[in-house]
């Protein structure tokens, strides 16, 4: 019977912290609203972009365009919210504008050499040839015995 009230009480012990602690919602910020825009234009670079976004509780919609490496300009539309997911629409349409390319590296004229600069031979060691030893005491058959450094190369 010990351990019986022991195991009961541990189980009272733990329907009571359960209970003790309290679950709270989260706290309601209000309706999430923002809006937002920006936009580069530097002709030395060819870096023309902007966009412009809004937000209204769950509903974002927005629209951001660029000039591609091409010299086509694109333009997102796009929108998102919880029924449909994100959805975009994108248009390309021809510019005039010329993206620049960048510049090729200039040649160098003359380089002055610091230090001369050496043949460098590989380094390579030769082992020299095996010898071979002949054993004539043996009593049957041929035999020979072949021995003599091993090559080692470093590189």
């Amino acid at each position: 019977m010990g351990s019986f009230s022991y195991i009961f009480c541990l189980c009272l012990a733990l329907v009571g912290s359960i209970s003790a602690i309290e679950l709270l919602a989260a706290p309601e910020n209000g309706p999430v609203a923002y809006e937002f825009q920006w936009s580069v234009n530097d002709p030395h670079t060819g870096d023309i972009k902007s966009q412009k976004e809004t937000r209204k509780d769950d509903k974002v919609e927005g629209q951001y365009e660029l000039i591609d490496s091409d010299g086509y300009r694109r333009i997102v539309q796009y929108r998102a919210d919880d029924h449909s997911g994100f959805e975009a629409i994108v248009q390309r349409e021809p510019t005039d504008i010329k993206i620049p390319l960048p510049e090729a590296p200039k040649k160098l004229l003359s380089a002055k050499i610091l230090t001369p600069v050496l043949p460098v031979a590989p380094l390579v060691h030769y082992a020299s040839a095996p010898k071979a030893i002949l054993k004539q005491d043996l009593a049957v058959g041929n035999y020979v015995s072949v021995s003599g450094p091993t090559a080692q190369y470093k590189y």
